[in-house]
């Protein structure tokens, strides 16, 4: 058993242990966890005792996870969108491929934690067939992106073979895999790992930061080894109150996500996912937020403000109003506030 695997083994999943290491009702915690599945790895376990509050809203199950009337259960109708168990086909040109039913940790803003982490949530060779079946037989998918769960918590062996398996699928252009592990659980990220996986490319790697204080020496290292092997790494952060809903904070990460080398690519309104009602923001604090960000950052560091519309409408970008009027002039702002013209013939 190698190291990321006994520091996986040995998370924490009981309430007392939750309770001793970092406060909380335990009695509370073991509602929220019959419900919603519970793990926290050593690793995230220090940078929570380290850093407070916006890791721990993260990690820590909340009793207002269970009395949350506003969510939806599958907020971006992904079972609806799902031709086979697990694999859900949204856009025309794109898949999603559930391959991996657990994570280093489970969020508690997840927007599947309707079933990522329990038994509602069963993928076997069986499943993972009928997707490559799916991809085969869809000719128009050029580009599938792995999911679960963290494709990264599969062992090198079973990671290769469904990587592999894919690029013998003709019609597939692009593979990205979707993971937190450099975040959670950076030592995943081995020698090993990289050397398997560069094997494959084109193949882009969307990770997810949420706060400066998630960027320790292990994720660098985990994003060093990756961006190294050419790589491209991007960041899907997501807008949580408590966690990361001021300026200051959104700025010193993405910088932070930038020098390594991980560009900025989406900045997520919260799903409407029920159990996280709590962490939502209004959407003008994640505008205010791009104001403050666009043109005081280098635009390699701005991320995409954008929510997924409810229902499966797919990503919609929000953006600040620049626009005053837009005929055969067009008058705008810039960054600064200041009025400016520029001809629209």
């Amino acid at each position: 058993m190698t190291s990321w695997q006994k520091i996986l083994k040995n998370s924490i999943t009981s309430p007392e242990e939750i309770a001793r290491c970092l406060g909380g009702d335990p009695q509370e915690i073991r509602l929220v966890a019959e419900t919603y599945p519970l793990r926290i790895n050593a690793y995230y376990l220090n940078l929570i005792q380290k850093t407070g509050l916006p890791l721990f809203r993260q990690a820590v199950p909340d009793i207002r996870e269970l009395t949350d009337t506003e969510g939806m259960v599958d907020p971006l109708a992904e079972e609806k969108l799902s031709p086979v168990a697990n694999l859900v086909h949204k856009y025309p040109d794109r898949a999603l491929f559930l391959v991996c039913h657990e994570c280093a940790m489970y969020c508690r803003f997840c927007t599947r934690k309707r079933k990522v982490g329990t038994p509602e949530m069963v993928i076997s060779e069986q499943s993972i067939e009928r997707g490559f079946n799916y991809l085969y037989n869809t000719p128009e998918i050029k580009e599938v992106l792995l999911s679960g769960g963290d494709p990264l918590l599969l062992s090198d062996r079973k990671l290769e073979y469904i990587l592999t398996r894919l690029r013998k699928i003709p019609s597939i252009e692009v593979i990205r895999i979707g993971t937190r592990v450099p975040c959670t659980l950076p030592m995943r990220i081995t020698c090993e790992l990289v050397d398997m996986l560069k094997k494959f490319h084109p193949l882009y790697i969307n990770t997810h930061f949420n706060h400066p204080a998630e960027i320790t020496a292990e994720a660098t290292l985990a994003c060093t080894r990756l961006a190294d092997a050419g790589i491209p790494l991007g960041c899907q952060t997501v807008l949580l109150k408590g966690v990361n809903d001021d300026a200051r904070t959104i700025y010193r990460l993405m910088r932070k996500l930038l020098a390594m080398r991980v560009k900025p690519y989406y900045l997520f309104q919260a799903d409407l996912t029920r159990g996280t009602s709590h962490f939502r923001t209004r959407i003008e604090t994640g505008l205010d937020i791009m104001q403050h960000l666009i043109g005081h950052l280098s635009g390699m560091a701005v991320p995409t403000f954008a929510l997924d519309a409810p229902g499966g409408g797919g990503k919609i970008p929000l953006t600040p109003d620049y626009i005053k009027k837009c005929d055969e002039v067009l008058e705008f702002t810039t960054y600064r506030g200041t009025s400016c013209l520029y001809p629209n013939r």
